[in-house]
């Protein structure tokens, strides 16, 4: 420790790191500062730097006593010299540690289409992390979702590379001024049940042109920090890729911040993975503090590579606490007044409306009159259901549900409730009531992460362990062992879906309620695409609720009243027959991942999707006019259109443009380009510039390790969904 004077007449105490962070804010690089730490570390001290403070025995009990979200679990500290270490909190729909805001899932916020809406949630949740106790929020999770039924979809925003990277890294700028950003998981990770043991192979070019695109994207963001996946690529586990972590992260895109390592069951060698360039490893002291001295000394890796990481670790620290806000965000705005009122805009944003008919017209927007009775019924519309029980549960102080924000939202009207298990006594509820509200859908236990006691005993996974030593040690994998014999045999929550229908109950039910009232609406709670077809002929509106955050309920009620209207947009295409899907096996050890996937794979079979990609009803009508100028420079540029609001209400238009090569061998492909969202007023008209990118059209050159785009000639519409028929077009010429 060392004195420095801060006052005239007072001392304080500070140490080293703190005043590397003062020389760092001056102008010292954070490399030379790194150093400076290093040079005054013993070599186990370096070593420590690169996994997790807490010994992985007494680690696993805490987790099995309180639970994932208790405390941040921090990492690579050294209280000698000051370095507080890499404190982690999870994500993405909030803070998993405390009582925290919960907003709407990720996938739904992908809905919203809305950069500034996200970049706001981040800085909500990064004040969050810092009043919570961390300084590394591990939530940008930006895996494209290859095939809908994959478990943590809703975790990620769309599977559109374009969508992704655009709100991935708004949620890294909204996040950096109080927090350290992570982005994950690199890569190919789209499959929860299979994750650790599938091998994906992808070549060159997909993997550059639709599977890493948005990873570079929130990267060039200031993302600090990138998560390695459990899965293998190419035949290399994800964590020991020197494909993915040297060669694409710091050769080709420049990547100067830390790899971390999923958690427990990523790596599978040391040395390799620090070899290949994965700094750290989380989040407890496992296999790198058991066996890297020893390899260290057998020549399997080097000091150098054990120096490189650390110093990487360090670095990233170093700036985080030179430039963050220095404003000390305090515990009462976490779940307090203000993020609560965001994340109800953002779920008001988020949800889509699908479909809006009725025997006298629209059913929808629902007038509050004193003569009027809404039945709601479903089991889940009185039900707290925020999302999986995983990584990324957060666990707010209270949410609101569909129930009780219809309630006191239509506060005139009279609201009856029946769960809807019993099909008969629902249909006689919905008989009598002059509208129907059905909450179906699917909860944790049919989607999520997938973690349960038989893959903490796997015997390859279980090698990946430290030798139990103490009694502490000895005691915690007794209760593993004995809490896996408890739970044979009950049903498995969460994992991948077998199946995109809704629950047999819930269709039964729709039918037995549409049969009986034709002014039924359908609310699905859900983390994407589901197949409507089997009953989407009965109802007269259907809306995409996902699951919408703590104040859900309550931005349900005003989409239904009209208050606001609906504004969200499908991030990706519900196809209407599941032939229309890439392959997915939920238990396979090998798979391919090429450019065949989502609305592209449904156009290019002459399928027509249920609802296409960017598909929303609003209560007012939106027109397009334009283009009025298109602007190129390189890749991006802009195009200048005219959005007119033609209805009585103030709406927020969702522009999409969207491109097609007219030649060459990927000729009549329409690909999302750009999009923006501008509030109109009713009857109001806006000149809008849409930023574009040219990117999707672009084909990767391994040869010259960068993308090139072909010449020839290129439609450019603006649409209001993928094929809109009322689009407006120009034709330029590359």
């Amino acid at each position: 420790m060392t004195r420095v004077q801060v006052a005239p007449d007072t001392a304080l105490q500070v140490s080293m790191f703190d005043e590397l962070v003062v020389s760092v804010r001056a102008g010292q690089s954070a490399e030379d500062a790194a150093e400076l730490l290093l040079g005054e570390m013993s070599a186990d001290e370096q070593l420590s730097i690169l996994h997790g403070d807490v010994e992985f025995w007494p680690g696993r009990g805490r987790i099995m006593e309180h639970g994932y979200s208790y405390v941040p679990f921090v990492m690579g500290s050294l209280p000698r010299l000051g370095i507080p270490g890499i404190s982690f909190i999870d994500g993405p729909r909030g803070v998993v540690v405390g009582n925290a805001t919960a907003f709407p899932v990720a996938m739904a916020r992908g809905a919203s289409w809305d950069r500034d809406l996200e970049e706001q949630i981040g800085a909500a949740i990064g004040r969050e992390v810092r009043a919570s106790g961390g300084n590394l929020f591990g939530g940008v999770c930006i895996n494209l979702p290859r095939h809908p039924a994959w478990g943590r979809a809703q975790e990620t925003y769309s599977d559109q590379p374009l969508i992704l990277g655009e709100l991935g890294a708004a949620l890294v700028r909204g996040v950096r001024p109080n927090a350290m950003a992570c982005v994950k998981h690199f890569a190919l990770n789209s499959m929860e049940n299979a994750r650790f043991d599938v091998d994906v192979t992808c070549s060159d070019e997909a993997m550059h042109e639709d599977f890493l695109p948005h990873f570079e994207r929130a990267i060039s963001e200031g993302a600090e920090s990138v998560m390695c996946a459990y899965n293998s690529v190419n035949g290399s586990w994800a964590s020991e890729s020197r494909q993915l972590l040297d060669e694409v992260l710091r050769q080709t895109w420049g990547f100067d911040g830390f790899v971390l390592s999923d958690f427990i069951w990523a790596i599978r060698d040391a040395s390799a993975s620090l070899e290949a360039g994965l700094d750290l490893e989380a989040p407890f002291a496992q296999l790198r503090a058991e066996r890297l001295p020893a390899e260290i000394a057998a020549g399997r890796v080097s000091w150098e590579r054990v120096h490189a990481s650390a110093a990487r670790i360090l670095c990233a620290q170093l700036r985080h606490y030179a430039f963050r806000d220095q404003a000390e965000p305090t515990s009462d705005l976490i779940a307090g007044t203000e993020h609560r009122n965001l994340a109800r805009r953002a779920a008001q944003r988020s949800m889509v409306l699908l479909k809006n008919d009725g025997p006298d017209g629209p059913i929808l927007p629902i007038a509050d009159a004193e003569s009027r009775t809404i039945a709601v019924i479903g089991q889940l519309a009185n039900a707290v259901n925020l999302g999986d029980k995983g990584s990324s549960n957060v666990t707010p102080p209270e949410t609101v549900t569909a129930l009780a924000g219809i309630r006191a939202g239509f506060h005139r009207t009279t609201v009856v409730h029946h769960d809807g298990a019993d099909l008969e006594e629902a249909a006689k509820v919905a008989a009598a009531a002059d509208v129907v509200i059905v909450v179906v859908g699917y909860t944790a236990q049919e989607e999520g992460e997938w973690v349960n006691g038989r893959v903490y005993a796997r015997d390859d996974l279980m090698a990946l362990y430290p030798q139990p030593r103490s009694d502490e040690d000895h005691t915690v994998v007794e209760s593993m062992f004995a809490r896996l014999e408890a739970a044979k045999g009950k049903p498995e929550a969460g994992g991948d879906r077998t199946d995109l229908r809704l629950l047999p109950h819930d269709e039964a039910l729709i039918h037995a309620l549409t049969a009986v009232n034709a002014r039924t609406v359908v609310v699905l709670q859900s983390a994407g695409a589901v197949l409507t077809r089997p009953w989407d002929d009965g109802p007269a509106g259907i809306v995409l609720m996902w699951y919408a955050g703590m104040e859900g309920g309550h931005a349900l009620a005003d989409l239904l009243k009209g208050d606001v209207d609906f504004s969200g947009r499908l991030p990706f295409a519900m196809v209407a027959d599941p032939d229309d899907l890439p392959d997915f096996r939920v238990d396979a050890t090998s798979i391919e991942y090429d450019r065949w996937y989502g609305q592209r794979l449904i156009a290019a079979r002459g399928s027509e999707a249920a609802y296409p990609l960017g598909f929303g009803l609003s209560y007012a009508r939106h027109g397009i006019t334009g283009p009025r100028q298109v602007t190129l420079d390189g890749t991006d540029g802009t195009v200048t259109v005219d959005l007119v609001n033609e209805g009585r209400m103030d709406s927020r238009v969702v522009a999409q443009v969207y491109a097609t090569r007219l030649d060459g061998d990927r000729a009549g492909e329409r690909e999302l380009v750009g999009f923006t969202v501008v509030p109109v007023v009713a009857g109001g008209q806006v000149r809008a510039t849409i930023p574009i990118s040219l990117r999707p059209l672009a084909r990767w050159s391994q040869t010259e390790r960068a993308f090139v785009l072909p010449s020839g000639d290129v439609r450019i519409e603006v649409s209001r969904h993928w094929g809109d028929p009322q689009s407006v077009s120009t034709t330029i010429t590359l």
